[in-house]
């Protein structure tokens, strides 16, 4: 039989997302579910399908999406590879982007048009409640209480459950936890990219999940010869596996979500949650990089 304990995801460990929203820390990101650009559907629909039920299979019990995902393609695999959903599966979603084309990304978080996109997030996923909805930009262009007034307003009316936010400093983080209560934030960084440091040391400090993106920057650190290479080789582990090992040792609230559009790709993936780093093997890999 197999069991949570059993399945190889979680060997990555717990996090409880708001104090009661616990998921593997190991996730799967789902923008890699479209077409060039992330703009329409995938080439391989059914192999997109695949990725989804294996991903739980495994022990995945943490999706990350976005409604400017295709738009809506990923949301909508989502629904058709895995509704009606598995209990404990927490799926996470984001408005605030748009979408004019193949890898345009345009800010936009009128009140209107955020309230708009949650109701069809809803309706593309299946679902009452979104587990976790994230203001995927902060726009400059609206004033942020009026952003995030209205996820507070959606939280209220039951809608949403719980408030994250995608590429902010420390600063914005504050702003908005003066306004909302914040249980997340989404920004870039991998064992190449550590620019967000201060960001992930005050999400620890105040125990926010932090959801880097680009976790092994789309195989720029998987490429042979790269930086980790060597100490892969030497690990019987491929590139990519060792850069998820250092994010989950990195840090307790580092909730990776490593996307692909290939089984044999995810399988690899949820392996690294099994890889385990020694003290030195972390310190020297964030050296080399």
């Amino acid at each position: 039989m197999t069991t949570q304990s059993t399945l190889p995801a979680a060997a990555s460990g717990r996090f409880t997302i708001g104090g009661d929203l616990p998921v593997t820390r190991l996730g799967y990101g789902a923008m890699q579910l479209t077409g060039p650009g992330i703009w329409g559907d995938p080439a391989d629909p059914d192999e997109a399908v695949r990725v989804l039920r294996r991903a739980v299979e495994l022990g995945v019990d943490f999706i990350d999406t976005a409604d400017s995902y295709g738009p809506f393609v990923s949301e909508m695999l989502i629904k058709k590879a895995l509704h009606p959903y598995p209990d404990g599966l927490v799926i996470a979603t984001k408005a605030g982007l748009t979408r004019a084309g193949p890898g345009d990304w345009r800010p936009l978080a009128r009140p209107e048009y955020l309230r708009q996109q949650c109701e069809l997030s809803l309706r593309h996923l299946g679902l009452e409640r979104i587990d976790l909805y994230q203001l995927h930009r902060i726009d400059a262009k609206v004033p942020l209480e009026d952003q995030l007034g209205e996820l507070v307003l959606l939280q209220q009316e039951g809608k949403i459950r719980h408030i994250g936010l995608s590429e902010v400093s420390v600063a914005q983080i504050e702003q908005s936890r003066a306004l909302a209560t914040i249980v997340s934030v989404q920004n870039l960084y991998n064992i190449a990219n550590r620019s967000a440091e201060d960001v992930l040391a005050y999400c620890e400090q105040e125990n926010l999940g932090f959801i880097p993106w680009f976790p092994i920057a789309t195989g720029e650190l998987a490429q042979p010869g790269g930086p980790l290479a060597k100490a892969a080789e030497e690990h019987g582990a491929s590139p990519a596996q060792l850069a998820l090992a250092w994010l989950l040792r990195r840090s307790p609230v580092m909730l990776p979500i490593p996307g692909t559009s290939k089984v044999s790709h995810l399988e690899q993936n949820v392996a690294a949650a099994q890889l385990v780093l020694t003290d030195d093997e972390f310190r020297a890999l964030a050296d080399a990089v």
